[in-house]
C-alpha cells in the first residue's frame, strides 16, 4: 500500500461515526432500562456530530483515501446527509413506539449505527470489496434488528427469512466479483472500466460477472423477481425497523448499484440495461397489482416500494438525465416513506398496533392533523402534483422519453395511474369510514414536530422541485 494515499480526511465522517459508536456502545452497558433515553441522546448526537464533520470536510470536485479505494465525491457527500438526516427522524420517531412494545434497548441504536457506518461506506466506495464490506456490515445490521422483538414470532421468521435469501444475494454479488477479477485483473472500479474501454477484459467473462452482480443487486433493491424478502420484513420486523428498512438503504443501494454499473462497468451499458429494464417492468406489474390486494397497510407499503424501485430501474435506461432523475426518486420515496412509517408508529399505543388499513379508519374525526399528513405522503406516493412524488415520476419518465424508450414510458404512466387506486383507498379510508375504536394518538412532541416538518418538506419541494433536483444534478457532475 501506498501510505501516501492514505489520506484520511475524506473518510473522517466514517472514522468520528464508527469512534463514537464504539463510545456509545460501551457506554449502554452501564445505562440501565429505566434510563435508556441517555442511549437515545447519545445516539442522536452521534448522528449530529457526524453530520458536522461531513460539512467541516465538505470540498468540491472529487477526492480519495485508502489508496483509491474510498471516495469522496458529490453523490457520495449528498447522500450521506441525506442519510444522517433519515437517521436522525427515525430515531425520534422510533422512541415512543420502542418504549411501549419493550424494546427500548441500546441494541436499536447500535444496529442502527452500525447500518448508517454500513452505508455510508458502500456509498463512498470506489472498489469492489470496499462496496461488499459496507453492504455486508448493513445487511448483519439488519438481520438482526428484524428479530430485535424476541418474543414475536413473525419478527423471528422475517429475520430468518431475510437472513437466508440475504446470504445467498451476497454469495452471488461476491461470485459475481471474482468473476470480474478474473476478467479484468482488478477490483478498482476505475480500473476495470478502463479494462473493458481498451478491450483488455476478457468480455464472456465480464459479461457473466455482469449477471450475478444485477442479480444481487436486484435482490437488494427488492426488484422483482428477487422481492420475497421484502413484504415479509415489513410486516414481521417491528414498525420502527420497518421504517429503518424501507427508507435509508434504499438510497444506499440506489448509489451502490450507481457506482458498480455506471462508474465500474459503464463500456457494457448495453448489456445491463435490458437486464434492468425487465426487472423494472415486472417490479411495476407485480408491486402495483399485489399492493392492491393488501389489506395490511405494511404489507401495501412494501409491494409499493416494489414498484417504486422499479421506476428508479428505469432511470438507469436513461443516462446521465436518468441518474439525476433515479437519486431524486430515491430521496422522495425515503421522505415519503418516513412520513408513512412515522405516522403508524404515533398511532400506534400499547394495546393497538397500527398495521391494517383498517386501524386507520375515521383518522380524521380522531386527529386531523396526522390524517392530513398521511394524506399528503398517500398523495405524494401516488405521484399527484405539486408534490415531490409527482416531480420524482415526472422526472423518470421524461428522462426515458429524451432517450427514446417511448414504451416504456407510456408503460411507467398506466402503472402510476393503477399505483394511484390502493393510496386514495387508504385516504378513503381515513376520511370516509367510521373509526372502529376512540384510543387516543400518543403525546410525544418531538415525534410530532419532526413528522410534521418532515410532511411538509414533501410540500415545500414538491412547490420547488427544482432544489432538489439542482442538488442532485451538482452532486453528479464530477462522479459522471
Amino acid at each position: 500500500m501506498n501510505w501516501s494515499d492514505l489520506n484520511l480526511i475524506p473518510a473522517m465522517p466514517e472514522i468520528v461515526l464508527l469512534a463514537l459508536l464504539v463510545l456509545l456502545l460501551l457506554a449502554d452497558l452501564w445505562v440501565s432500562d429505566d434510563k435508556r433515553r441517555w442511549t437515545h441522546y447519545g445516539a442522536l448526537a452521534t448522528v449530529a456530530v457526524t453530520a458536522a464533520v461531513q460539512l467541516a470536510v465538505w470540498e468540491q470536485g472529487s477526492t480519495s483515501s485508502f489508496n483509491g479505494m474510498y471516495i469522496a465525491d458529490g453523490m457520495s457527500r449528498l447522500a450521506k446527509m441525506v442519510l444522517y438526516a433519515l437517521m436522525f427522524t427515525l430515531f425520534v420517531y422510533a422512541k415512543p413506539y420502542n418504549q411501549v412494545r419493550g424494546i427500548f434497548k441500546g441494541e436499536f441504536y447500535t444496529l442502527s449505527l452500525f447500518a448508517l457506518l454500513g452505508m455510508s461506506v458502500m456509498v463512498s466506495s470506489a472498489h469492489f470489496l470496499t462496496a461488499y464490506i459496507g453492504l455486508e456490515l448493513l445487511s448483519l445490521s439488519l438481520y438482526a434488528m428484524i428479530a430485535l422483538r424476541r418474543d414475536s414470532g413473525r419478527s423471528a421468521e422475517a429475520a430468518l427469512k431475510y437472513f437466508v435469501l440475504g446470504a445467498l444475494a451476497s454469495g452471488l454479488l461476491l461470485y459475481g466479483i471474482s468473476m470480474v477479477y478474473g476478467a479484468t485483473s482488478s477490483l478498482d472500479f476505475a480500473s476495470v472500466l478502463a479494462s473493458a474501454f481498451n478491450e483488455q477484459a476478457n468480455e464472456w467473462l465480464l459479461k457473466l460477472g455482469m449477471v450475478f452482480i444485477v442479480v444481487a443487486i436486484a435482490f437488494k433493491l427488492g426488484a422483482v423477481p428477487f422481492h420475497m424478502w421484502v413484504p415479509d420484513v415489513y410486516d414481521g420486523a417491528p414498525t420502527s425497523v420497518t421504517a429503518f428498512v424501507g427508507t435509508a438503504p434504499k438510497i444506499a443501494a440506489v448509489v451502490f448499484a450507481f457506482r458498480i454499473l455506471v462508474t465500474g462497468m459503464g463500456t457494457i451499458h448495453s448489456d445491463w440495461a435490458p437486464m434492468l429494464a425487465i426487472l423494472a417492468v415486472a417490479s411495476l406489474v407485480v408491486g402495483n397489482l399485489a399492493a392492491i390486494m393488501q389489506t395490511n397497510i405494511k404489507r401495501m407499503l412494501a409491494y409499493s416500494t416494489v414498484s417504486h424501485m422499479g421506476f428508479i430501474l428505469l432511470a438507469f435506461m436513461a443516462g446521465a438525465v436518468g441518474f439525476t432523475a433515479g437519486l431524486y426518486y430515491a430521496i422522495t420515496y425515503a421522505l415519503m416513506a418516513a412520513v408513512s412509517f412515522g405516522v403508524l408508529m404515533v398511532l400506534s399505543t400499547k394495546d393497538i398496533e397500527c398495521e391494517d388499513i383498517k386501524d386507520l379508519a375515521g383518522l380524521n374525526q380522531r386527529h386531523a392533523w396526522f390524517a392530513f399528513l398521511m394524506l399528503l405522503s398517500m398523495f405524494s406516493m401516488a405521484g399527484i402534483p405539486p408534490l415531490m412524488g409527482f416531480y420524482a415520476k415526472f422526472g423518470v419518465i421524461m428522462a426515458l422519453l429524451k432517450q427514446g424508450h417511448v414504451w416504456l414510458s407510456v408503460f411507467a404512466v398506466i402503472m402510476s395511474l393503477i399505483g394511484a387506486f390502493y393510496y386514495l383507498r387508504v385516504v378513503k379510508v381515513i376520511y370516509f369510514d367510521a373509526p372502529d375504536h376512540d384510543q387516543p394518538v400518543g403525546s410525544n412532541y418531538a415525534a410530532k414536530f419532526v413528522l410534521t416538518v418532515n410532511a411538509f418538506l414533501l410540500l415545500l419541494w414538491g412547490i420547488m422541485p427544482q432544489t432538489v433536483i439542482d442538488w442532485c444534478a451538482k452532486a453528479l457532475e464530477n462522479t459522471l
